[in-house]
């Protein structure tokens, strides 16, 4: 069941990275990291449709975390881009290659590697204070650098900062989460005392705040690789860190899992980097036009009228 739920929130995510990205790509440049970018996307409706899925994913990702590990569910969640592959085909009718179909299986081959090979358990949610604060400490630092760093430079490298900073923010928004859902399932009515559900909100608000930026920062091929290949690798660290997930590493697993996770992110990078996801043609995406060329074509098909019928 942990593998259904965390598979159906990588779907919602590849839905939500195609509609979030349309919603806050047209926003003025001088938006970036003000509030009022967040304001310019709920006034489009693909935005919104596209956070409406986010809720979607949170959940289905809650419940996962509850029944499994950290360093087990989000993994998992590497296999958006092949959904976003399946979405872009299947939607759109853009044709798949070897790229994709050779990303594909590299990505869900390495990840099914992984999964056995590491074998995620034994964590425990009984942390200390110390540890919950060094680790949140140690995630606001690199995200507070990643930021600082997409300040300055190219429309890719200020994507791909920001989606960095966003996946570190998703990592632990990921660790408040498995905690938090343990919480409710004892006692919702008690949240409140918990210091980990007030970092929840914060760091998933600031997780979809850096998103945003993110996808208006630049092409969608530099946030989608730091958004699906960071968010994994740190919360991996965070499970192992904090949770204590004991990953077997002894003999061959220890190489056969860094093998696995080798593979698993080539995959990832090379369905990022083709065509069929990034789609960068002249100054926009790709899909991106091809959805306006299809609206266009559905309005002028409702615009003309009828063919008379033979008297």
């Amino acid at each position: 069941m942990v593998f259904i739920l965390a598979l159906g929130a990588s779907l919602a995510n590849a839905l939500t990275s195609v509609f979030q990205r349309m919603g806050v790509e047209d926003a003025p440049a001088e938006k970036a990291l003000k509030l009022s970018l967040m304001t310019y996307a709920v006034r489009r409706g693909v935005w919104l449709l596209g956070f409406a899925l986010m809720i979607v994913s949170f959940i289905l990702q809650a419940v996962a975390l509850h029944f499994g590990r950290l360093s087990q569910v989000q993994p998992i969640l590497t296999l958006e881009l092949v959904f976003l592959v399946a979405v872009l085909s299947i939607w759109l009718g853009f044709t798949v290659g070897s790229r994709e179909w050779l990303g594909s299986l590299a990505a869900v081959g390495g990840l099914a590697g992984f999964l056995y090979c590491a074998h995620p358990e034994n964590g425990n949610l009984s942390a200390s204070f110390w540890s919950w604060f060094i680790t949140g400490m140690a995630c606001s630092a690199g995200i507070a650098a990643a930021v600082v760093l997409a300040r300055r430079g190219p429309r890719w490298w200020r994507a791909a900062m920001f989606g960095t900073a966003a996946a570190v923010s998703f990592a632990f928004t990921a660790a408040c989460t498995k905690v938090v859902s343990n919480f409710a399932a004892k006692d919702w009515v008690s949240l409140y005392r918990h210091g980990q559900t007030y970092a929840l909100i914060f760091f998933g608000a600031l997780a979809v705040f850096l998103t945003q930026n993110a996808f208006h920062a630049g092409p969608i091929v530099a946030s989608q690789s730091t958004l699906v290949m960071v968010d994994p690798l740190a919360s991996i660290l965070i499970g192992v860190g904090l949770f204590g997930d004991d990953l077997r590493t002894g003999g061959a697993w220890g190489p056969l899992e860094a093998i696995s996770l080798l593979v698993m992110f080539l995959g990832a990078f090379s369905l990022a980097h083709s065509p069929l996801v990034s789609g960068m043609k002249g100054d926009g995406d790709q899909y991106h036009q091809l959805l306006s060329q299809r609206a266009r074509a559905e309005q002028l098909a409702a615009n003309t009228p009828p063919p008379l019928s033979p008297s």
